[in-house]
């Protein structure tokens, strides 16, 4: 058994209900081991520590204990998966500007952006892998695991919403 921590952003735009009462549901439905953030109207942000065999056990298993507890919401985002320059360095305990001069110095086998422009970002499971081939920066292996998990759900999501 690993510890994995990550975050499932909801959409709960539909639901008419009192703060209090979604709250109680979660908690009933198996999500005690979460932090849930209800500050922003129609959304819902829960982080949970999890303690699973394996990252897609124990997101699959949050995602099962969400829809239990509240059918009506919509999987926005499963985080961490999508980063930038910013969030990279804070992951890997560095300056920002260190982890932009390796990708500009490595820019051939650096992992490819998902989107650049003002803001390029990155699949975070990409850029752990080259890091921690590459560069030899120690990345924890459940860390890896999640992102991975995490970039899988997000894109049979938006593949789901193409269709």
């Amino acid at each position: 058994m690993a510890e994995y921590d990550f975050t499932l952003k909801f959409d709960i735009a539909t639901l008419e209900c009192e703060p209090e009462t979604l709250l109680g549901q979660l908690y009933e439905a198996g999500c005690g081991d979460a932090i849930i953030g209800i500050g922003q109207p129609g959304r819902i942000a829960m982080n949970f520590t999890r303690d699973s065999k394996s990252a897609s056990e124990a997101v699959s298993s949050a995602l099962s204990d969400v829809n239990k507890a509240i059918p009506q919401a919509k999987l926005i985002e499963a985080t961490p998966d999508i980063v930038g320059l910013t969030d990279i360095a804070d992951i890997l305990g560095c300056s920002r500007q260190n982890i932009r001069n390796l990708y500009i110095k490595y820019r051939s086998s650096f992992p490819s952006p998902i989107h650049e422009g003002s803001t390029t970002i990155w699949h975070l499971a990409k850029v752990l892998s080259w890091f921690k081939e590459k560069e030899n920066y120690n990345v924890e292996d459940s860390l890896l695991e999640i992102s991975v998990t995490n970039m899988k759900i997000n894109l049979d999501r938006q593949i789901g919403e193409a269709a």
